[in-house]
């Protein structure tokens, strides 16, 4: 069995084929079931919540990818999450590799913000705006270049020193990179804004949203988590990457509830796009919003990309 530690399997996902190897993924398909959810109690603590998250390509490869959630790891100085990925020959049941879970992740995340870009946002977008500093949003510029001529990157955070951080971290890589405190005006003048952040709260309003712009949601995986407000979907063409986001996400769950739209509503699927059976952008006045909670199936298409990548 190959070991791939974080340098491995990031040097492995360059976005220039993580994008493609996800397309190829949601064309084929692969099964995906339910995620396992388990708790584990701990003295005087808030325990540990265990996310087994398996899927495979009959004759192929089955992957399963466990994700530690402690939040108290904070107190000893520790991250709170921390994940690994397993993957197996789908034939005989040998294990093939073991790789970071962290980084499979976060780049595939990232990759599948760009990967619905590619046929949502405008062809000629060159200015995104990315509305939070962490990890996923470290990796957006980069994942968004690699299909579209990506040139001025602004970044917002909550903590100005952290945006201006990731804002000098991308000048470096090439971009026109400033950080802004004025979060309105940014939106105004952006091609495509890209949230991933962990608010409970709309950080974007629709009344700001220009026509033509691009509206991409990472952040929001849980009902009671939100990024947007409900008129950032009203007149959008609306984009999911799984159904599953239906029974996930406050973003969907919470304007769905206030009559805002309905399932019928939403164009279509990741899946439905890279196959072809569902249209993307259709104007350059059209306003896109794309909404992911994330799926096994993303996971599956990295771990195989850094597999065969090695082999």
């Amino acid at each position: 069995m190959k070991t791939f530690d974080t340098l491995a399997t990031r040097n492995a996902l360059g976005f220039d084929h993580l994008v493609p190897a996800l397309a190829q993924m949601f064309t084929g398909g692969c099964e995906v079931p339910a995620r396992h959810v388990h708790s584990l109690p701990l003295e005087g603590g808030s325990g540990v919540t265990v996310l087994i998250m398996p899927a495979w390509q009959a004759g192929r490869y089955f992957g399963i990818k466990t994700v530690m959630i402690a939040p108290d790891n904070s107190q000893q100085g520790l991250p709170g999450l921390h994940s690994t990925y397993l993957l197996y020959d789908a034939r005989t049941g040998v294990p093939l590799a073991q790789m970071d879970g962290n980084e499979i992740t976060s780049r595939r995340t990232a990759a599948a913000s760009a990967l619905a870009a590619s046929y949502l946002a405008r062809r000629a977008s060159r200015h995104l705006l990315i509305v939070g500093a962490g990890r996923v949003a470290s990796l957006l510029a980069e994942a968004y270049r690699s299909v579209l001529p990506i040139e001025k990157v602004t970044v917002w955070g909550r903590k100005l020193p952290t945006a201006a951080q990731l804002a000098a971290d991308l000048h470096v890589c090439g971009f026109e990179a400033a950080p802004c405190t004025d979060l309105a005006e940014a939106v105004a003048q952006a091609d495509i804004v890209s949230c991933a952040t962990l608010s409970n709260e709309p950080l974007v309003c629709g009344e700001w949203l220009r026509e033509g712009t691009h509206l991409d949601l990472i952040g929001s995986f849980t009902p009671a988590m939100r990024e947007a407000d409900d008129a950032c979907f009203r007149g959008a063409s609306i984009y999911v990457d799984t159904d599953e986001a239906w029974h996930k996400s406050g973003e969907l769950l919470g304007p769905m509830s206030r009559g805002v739209f309905a399932a019928s509503d939403v164009r279509g699927t990741l899946a439905q796009l890279c196959g072809g059976s569902r249209a993307g952008r259709t104007s350059a006045v059209e306003r896109t919003l794309f909404k992911s909670v994330g799926t096994a199936l993303e996971d599956l298409a990295a771990a195989v990309l850094v597999y065969e990548s090695a082999a």
